[in-house]
């Protein structure tokens, strides 16, 4: 998959088959589109394209919006590489590409830039300045300019918008096992591993301090969660809290995960962790001691887990 970070750096060498929206997590109701969008490229032998944006949208046009995305660009990028898409652009959005008029949308950027032969869109979909136009429009301008529109069903598109939300809320509220089945994958968190105050190894529970630099990923509710990482050659398994520390008084969310049968270094190296199943909330121990053994139970109950389920 070629990446372009703007409508200019595209130059298309044969026709596209394009589809376009926000596509945040690349979750099961993103699949069908883009099943369609690939089967539809192979058949024509058109290149397919995806036409995505950065910021989000609702970050540009909504003041104090608190908007939390499930992929940070990169991990988007990467999921979407995985469906064999020909081309990914990333276009800035701006409240000047926001004012573009329906026709000039479709004639400047569908049909002179992109070359577009077809476009797969839900029935829904609103767009140009103020979002004036809408599906039939689209027809219309496909007749005009001369390319197919492809409509997909309201119950597609219902599961794609839907889910998104959906998606956002149980992560919220800890239902990790209703996100990862909205998604078709485990949520994940990428991140590098940062130094922290070293409590962990003095209990036997040494842990990697995970610094995601995007503020706008969701980060899941405060929790102990059953997690799995690769490192180095291998998938390893470990447990993850998400919180602010409270039996060591500590102020600030931090993600800490704790890797069994692993002792590597992993100071600054970037790591990308699934999280499976939530184990319990973060709660507040008399004692450094009481902790300990809770993590003992929290390891026991990530293993019986994972015995039970496959990654």
């Amino acid at each position: 998959m070629k990446t372009y970070n703007s409508l200019q750096e595209f130059i298309p060498a044969r026709p596209t088959i394009v589809t376009l929206g926000t596509f945040d997590g690349v979750h099961k109701g993103h699949k069908s589109i883009l099943e369609k969008l690939i089967k539809s490229s192979q058949a024509t032998g058109y290149e397919s394209l995806v036409l995505t944006f950065f910021p989000h949208p609702r970050m540009v046009l909504q003041q104090n919006t608190d908007i939390r995305l499930l992929n940070t660009m990169a991990e988007k990028a990467h999921l979407l590489e995985n469906f064999g898409i020909d081309n990914l652009i990333i276009h800035p959005f701006s409240h000047e590409f926001s004012r573009l008029t329906a026709e000039e949308f479709v004639s400047d950027i569908l049909v002179d830039k992109l070359q577009t032969q077809k476009i797969i869109i839900g029935y829904d979909h609103r767009f140009g300045r103020n979002r004036t136009a809408d599906i039939n429009d689209l027809k219309r301008f496909g007749e005009q300019y001369g390319f197919e529109v492809e409509e997909i069903s309201a119950l597609e598109v219902n599961e794609v918008s839907v889910s998104s939300t959906k998606i956002r809320s149980a992560l919220n509220e800890g239902h990790i096992k209703t996100a990862n089945k909205y998604l078709g994958y485990p949520y994940f968190i990428n991140g590098s591993v940062v130094s922290g105050k070293q409590l962990g190894r003095t209990i036997g529970f040494p842990t990697a301090n995970i610094k995601v630099s995007e503020e706008y990923k969701l980060i899941p509710s405060n929790g102990v969660y059953a997690v799995s990482a690769p490192l180095g050659d291998k998938t390893v398994l470990g447990m993850m809290n998400i919180g602010i520390r409270p039996t060591v008084d500590g102020t600030t969310r931090m993600i800490e995960a704790h890797f069994f049968d692993f002792d590597e270094d992993l100071y600054n190296k970037d790591i990308t962790v699934s999280l499976h199943y939530r184990l319990r909330d973060e709660q507040k121990f008399e004692s450094v001691d009481a902790l300990k053994e809770q993590l003992k139970k929290d390891k026991e109950d990530t293993l019986h887990y994972f015995n039970q389920n496959q990654l």
